[in-house]
């Protein structure tokens, strides 16, 4: 980035930033040029990744891997000439783009990487894990029969894991960070088993890595105990009677369920869990070098999404799991600013037709966005639900699976495959 002598680029990044949540862009990144302030006295370099000439907004891609967001009259009168040259300008397409997604065989899928770095000049791949107790991964890794230890050690399951002395492999091409709510990064890592506990992060993770050309990051931001109908509730989301009580909407209480669109202080609020997963989220990308070494660029290309326990427990929240979900999906999709980003979920493991109550509301509900079901067209090759049943041994989400890793392994690589699918 390049700047004038004593001018401080944070700060008129700053002025410049705004914040735009609806606008559906696709991704073209162009040559960096010199942008300056409209009386040239600031200056910086930056790629113009996005621009529409009716509401004026552009966003422009700098050096570190950030997005710049301004208003068009915050830049000069060249600037603005360029714009009007280049026209509407589209950001955030398909992610990842086809060249890196690999034709690759599903058995070699799930072979152990060759060790090797990425091809940095490639943009990063982000994929986001949100949902509750069992995405954050309550299955051991050591100790017992039910252990990821005993899994590849004795069954000789999951070889792609470990070395040949049986020590946990490590990749260099898939970056894992997780953060958790109140608890700040718990891991800034390359792909590897560590740890006491695991969730299915490594089943996805090494499929991911293997058929993607390109950096992979995966990114876990949840916290046990939350529901959709209230803890992650998106934006957009109204109150609504049911049994007769009102239900909060997003950023509404039990005692102002409307809310003022505003965070609330002191007092926990329909969609607190929400806001502070994504912050999180946003947080690794904003400082893409520190959780990513040597990376400039990104795209977020999915979602991963394991959750419905808690709202299982509550009637309301079951009767408005399906409304809940579609917008929990398009809204990631604008605040990431990636509307074609893949979203993939699984269900709970003792769910299945038939099993009745508010279990199968929840059930219902997710195989409904499924892509290939037909209700939302809009889902077709977009989004995808994973039957995680007949992996779950018998276990449900409540029980958390008794711990056992291979369910754990299991659903991770069964969503894993579902992601790829759906990047093809």
């Amino acid at each position: 980035m390049k700047v004038k002598p004593l001018i401080s680029i944070v700060a008129f990044s700053q002025r410049l930033l705004v914040t735009c949540s609806c606008m559906l862009l696709f991704s073209v990144i162009g040559e960096a040029r010199t942008w300056s302030s409209p009386d040239g006295a600031k200056t910086f370099e930056g790629e113009l990744k996005s621009y529409d000439p009716e509401s004026g907004l552009v966003s422009v891609l700098l050096a570190n891997g950030k997005i710049l967001k301004f208003p068009q009259d915050k830049v000069s009168a060249a600037d603005n000439a360029f714009l009007k040259e280049q026209g509407k300008v589209d950001a955030n397409g398909p992610a990842p783009s086809a060249s890196v997604v690999a034709d690759i065989t599903e058995d070699k899928l799930l072979e152990k990487s060759d060790g090797k770095p990425a091809d940095m000049s490639k943009p990063v791949q982000v994929f986001v894990l949100l949902g509750q107790s069992n995405m954050v991964g309550l299955g051991k890794v050591a100790g017992g029969d039910v252990s990821l230890e005993n899994a590849v050690k004795n069954k000789s399951q999951y070889s792609y894991l470990v070395e040949e002395d049986g020590s946990w492999h490590e990749r260099k091409d898939v970056r894992f960070v997780q953060y958790m709510q109140g608890k700040g990064m718990l891991k800034n890592e390359w792909m590897k088993v560590t740890g006491r506990t695991m969730g299915p992060e490594y089943g996805l993770g090494h499929p991911l890595g293997n058929a993607i050309e390109a950096p992979v990051m995966v990114i876990k931001s949840c916290i046990g105990n939350r529901s959709l109908g209230w803890d992650l509730l998106p934006p957009g989301s109204e109150p609504y009677e049911h049994g007769g009580k009102t239900q909060p909407g997003y950023r509404g209480t039990p005692g102002n369920p409307k809310g003022n669109g505003d965070k609330v202080e002191g007092e926990w609020y329909a969609g607190k869990q929400y806001d502070d997963d994504v912050e999180d989220a946003k947080k690794v990308l904003a400082d893409l070098g520190k959780h990513y070494p040597e990376a400039k660029k990104y795209e977020v290309a999915g979602f991963f999404f394991w959750q419905g326990e808690k709202d299982c427990g509550n009637a309301a929240h079951a009767e408005k799991y399906e409304e809940n979900l579609v917008r929990f999906i398009q809204q990631l999709r604008k605040d990431f600013e990636a509307p074609n980003a893949k979203f993939v979920m699984g269900t709970l493991g003792e769910s299945k037709k038939g099993c009745g109550g508010n279990g199968e509301k929840v059930f219902d509900a997710q195989m409904a966005v499924d892509g290939k079901s037909g209700k939302y067209p809009e889902f077709k090759g977009h989004v995808a639900t994973v039957f995680t049943n007949p992996m779950a041994q018998g276990g449900s989400g409540n029980g958390h699976y008794g711990g056992k890793a291979e369910v754990y392994m299991d659903v991770g690589e069964a969503m894993g495959k579902a992601m790829i699918e759906l990047l093809k």
